[in-house]
């Protein structure tokens, strides 16, 4: 890798964003990567977007990612995923959590949740991967499991091997917890065959 990688985690508070964040930027370094990252929490304890950048590679200077550079995004919120497209590269990637998690404005009546959003996300030229993280993370045996679901899907598109992200997971996730979240993190990526 000769240049950074930029991925671009994006959410609602409460979802796990920044854990997420903290698991891959680990997982990075530990491969040997120079790594920033940064985090906009916004209006996070009353559902409000949060953004985590995480950027890795032989030397990166920044901890944001400019407009036009996202390599993956990983959305744990469908409308999220579409606030952000201008960030994403040509050939960017987008894995997008199903969930629907309506912004005070539609909660309220005042504006109306966009349909249509995985037509739009392809319509854009975007390899997407829509994944069902709240039924996994179910599955696995907790529902706040869903942030590791989606790494685990995160994981099949970069190339970094199971045990570092393992670890990086171990480094994390309270020790009662860590059970759930391997499972969740291995059913993430066995969803990737799936698609």
């Amino acid at each position: 890798m000769t240049t950074a990688k930029n991925i671009l985690i994006v959410g609602v508070g409460g979802q796990g964003i920044i854990l997420a964040s903290e698991v891959l930027a680990m997982t990075a370094m530990s491969a040997g990567f120079d790594v920033k990252q940064s985090e906009v929490h916004g209006m996070a304890q009353r559902g409000g977007s949060v953004s985590s950048h995480v950027r890795f590679g032989p030397r990166v200077h920044s901890p944001t990612i400019p407009k036009g550079q996202v390599d993956v995004l990983l959305s744990f919120e469908m409308l999220e995923s579409m606030r952000w497209l201008e960030y994403l590269a040509p050939s960017a990637a987008a894995i997008v959590n199903t969930q629907r998690i309506d912004p005070m404005p539609v909660a309220s009546g005042k504006a109306i949740y966009p349909q249509n959003i995985q037509e739009t996300l392809s319509g854009n030229g975007i390899r997407s991967f829509f994944i069902n993280g709240e039924e996994i993370a179910l599955k696995a045996g907790h529902i706040k499991a869903v942030n590791v679901a989606l790494l685990g899907r995160l994981s099949t598109l970069l190339d970094f091997d199971v045990e570092s992200w393992q670890d990086a997971i171990r480094g994390r996730v309270p020790a009662k917890s860590l059970d759930i979240n391997f499972r969740a993190f291995n059913m993430g990526r066995e969803a990737a065959n799936s698609i």
